[in-house]
């Protein structure tokens, strides 16, 4: 999809975009931190017929949502296009050695050529943990790697 950025002077940036099905639609992002998604009338482009105003929060759990989507989408993408290559969901449960410890800690990539590229909590998708990324019980790693790879990052996760 291709989105036409256009700044606002003194509103912000709307990013302009046609669906597929041929609606024609915008999202305003404000200074304040305001989202406005903008639905225009199908017989006149320059008419807004609808309007979603969201707040910070509001915008950042849709972007969430739509993101949480993609992210598992292109992970299944990737893992059919490269042989070898295989997800894995990795619990953390109370009582493992990462439990309440950072990312950085586990070592994992090093230790297994595995990555972890995200992690699921309380029904959110957390993309790209940085190293000081603390786990707590409930988390769902989500790795990829070989399969001796994510195995041994679950095992890492269980055992240390």
């Amino acid at each position: 999809m291709d989105a036409e950025r256009t700044a606002l002077p003194g509103i912000g940036l709307r990013h302009e975009f046609v669906t597929a099905k041929g609606q024609h639609a915008a999202v305003v992002s404000h200074v304040s931190g305001r989202r406005d998604i903008v639905l225009y009338d199908p017989d006149d482009p320059d008419t807004v017929a609808a309007t979603l105003a969201l707040n910070t929060d509001e915008a950042n759990g849709v972007a969430e949502l739509l993101g949480t989507a993609r992210i598992v989408e292109r992970l299944a993408d990737l893992q059919r296009q490269v042989t070898g290559l295989v997800t894995a969901q990795v619990p953390i449960i109370a009582g493992s050695p990462y439990d309440g410890r950072s990312l950085g800690d586990t070592q994992a990539r090093t230790r297994t050529g595995a990555s972890i590229v995200a992690v699921i909590r309380a029904g959110q998708i957390l993309a790209s943990p940085r190293p000081d990324f603390g786990f707590l019980p409930g988390d769902l790693v989500v790795v990829v790697g070989t399969a001796e790879g994510t195995a041994a990052v679950s095992n890492i996760f269980s055992n240390g």
